[in-house]
């Protein structure tokens, strides 16, 4: 008969599966990598903010986005001090584990919901030019960042509130990080609804991102091609290719574990591709959007010949 502790509050992270050989060049990657997403987000949050010329809504629109990508990669020290630990030592409390699943699916869902925001704003930018100052004030920015924020909160809040009601009898997390679906699987109890609404929330969230952006660029595109107006053509390229790539990275980014917890004996393909996860669209968001902004790279160019003279 299989022995159960019920709610301990210590829980075991399973971790990675690597060699001894790759464990310092994988630990020397996830720390540059970590390091430079830090740097390079706040970087453009700083830019914005002290840059009076980059107070538009697009450019305060994706200061969410790279706030997200920071608070989204806070599992990264933890997973790096865990790689230099033996698997015996990978202890996590039950209060720890439960704020870093609700962060990890947080910043997950809010990837969607402020690309979604983002998106409304080049819809109003290019179809409705001459009303965008009118309609993006001050007043409709806070409000289409609470709501992202917000309809992520309400979600996310209770998709872990039905999972933390659940007694627990089992100690082990089954992957690199805690997430809802590693919680609820402690549960030796039923855990139907947990299963019914974790499928819900994430159907719906991908329905409206991906019908969101579809209807969106339609409709562009339909401008597009009616417009005779080649400026206006050419910033819609450079804009909406620019906020399509990093939609599309986070996308397939996010699809590529959904596809691989189908298989279970690639467990460790899925923990290397949760990684990445974070990693690569955090990494790219900042050298996208600053290589396609003009404003940012004169910004930076000005900084380049100030220093110097310093």
């Amino acid at each position: 008969m299989e022995n159960y502790t019920y709610n301990s509050d210590t829980l075991q992270l399973e971790g990675l599966h690597v060699s001894e050989d790759f464990t310092y060049p994988l630990f020397l990657f996830l720390f540059f990598s970590y390091l430079f997403i830090i740097v390079a987000n706040l970087s453009i949050v700083v830019l914005v903010f002290i840059d009076k010329n980059l107070h538009q809504p697009m450019y305060l629109l994706f200061c969410n986005l790279s706030v997200n990508d920071i608070l989204g990669n806070s599992i990264l020290p933890r997973l790096l001090v865990d790689m230099l630990l033996p698997p015996s030592e990978h202890l996590i409390s039950y209060y720890e584990c439960v704020v870093q699943a609700f962060t990890v699916h947080m910043c997950s869902t809010c990837s969607h919901t402020v690309l979604m925001i983002m998106a409304f704003d080049r819809y109003v930018a290019i179809c409705n030019p001459l009303r965008y100052a009118a309609i993006m004030t001050n007043k409709m920015l806070i409000k289409l960042t609470v709501s992202a924020w917000g309809v992520a909160f309400v979600l996310v809040g209770i998709l872990l509130g039905l999972t933390i009601r659940l007694n627990r009898c089992r100690t082990i997390i089954r992957g690199l990080y805690c997430n809802n679906a590693s919680l609820f699987k402690l549960s030796c109890e039923n855990v139907f609804i947990n299963n019914i609404y974790g499928l819900t929330f994430t159907v719906v969230t991908l329905t409206f991102s991906i019908g969101t952006m579809v209807l969106t660029y339609t409709k562009i595109t339909a401008v597009c091609l009616t417009s005779k107006n080649k400026s206006l053509n050419s910033k819609a390229m450079k804009t909406c290719s620019t906020h399509l790539a990093v939609y599309l990275i986070m996308l397939l980014s996010g699809l590529s574990i959904i596809i691989l917890h189908r298989f279970p004996q690639y467990s460790d393909y899925r923990k290397f591709a949760a990684i990445l996860y974070h990693i690569i669209p955090s990494s790219l968001n900042p050298i996208i959007y600053g290589m396609q902004s003009k404003e940012i790279r004169r910004f930076l160019s000005k900084s380049k010949k100030v220093l110097p003279s310093l």
